[in-house]
């Protein structure tokens, strides 16, 4: 498996919006797992920072600024140990949201990075970030994940 390193090492971070991978976000709480089928097909875990989770155990919309998720993707590859299980594959993404209303006015309030191997992908992809998070999940704050009891 893969292994991400801890901080982007480009200054400037991801296309658009300037987000670089946080330090420590791999001791982050768990938000929630997620799981993708189809042309995906991941095993996915949403880390959050203490503002993040506060907010989620709050109830709190919208998020404060300085909330943080991640998410970290993996392929989903079946168990050598146990028929019908599965595990994580070869890494395949980190994605990050960091929640501030007055840099990212214009994209709700959050910035995006998408990040293979530690590197930020293209800006094309980034572009399409926004857009996907409004159309689906504008009255949550843009944010997809719901905290997992």
């Amino acid at each position: 498996m893969m292994i991400y390193t801890p901080v982007h090492a480009d200054p400037e971070g991801s296309p658009i919006f300037g987000v670089i991978i946080p330090d420590g976000y791999r001791e982050w709480t768990m938000i929630a797992p997620s799981h993708e089928e189809g042309s995906f097909n991941e095993l996915r875990g949403i880390v959050g920072n203490d503002i993040s989770v506060k907010a989620y155990r709050e109830g709190t919309l919208p998020f404060p600024d300085g909330a943080i998720l991640v998410k970290l993707a993996w392929k989903r590859v079946p168990s050598p140990e146990f028929s019908g299980a599965f595990v994580p594959g070869h890494a395949t993404t980190v994605q990050i949201m960091v929640k501030d209303s007055k840099k990212y006015a214009s994209t709700g309030g959050w910035g995006f990075g998408r990040f293979i191997e530690g590197e930020p992908v293209d800006k094309v992809q980034h572009e399409t970030c926004f857009g996907c998070h409004q159309a689906n999940v504008k009255e949550h704050d843009l944010v997809f994940t719901r905290f997992a009891p």
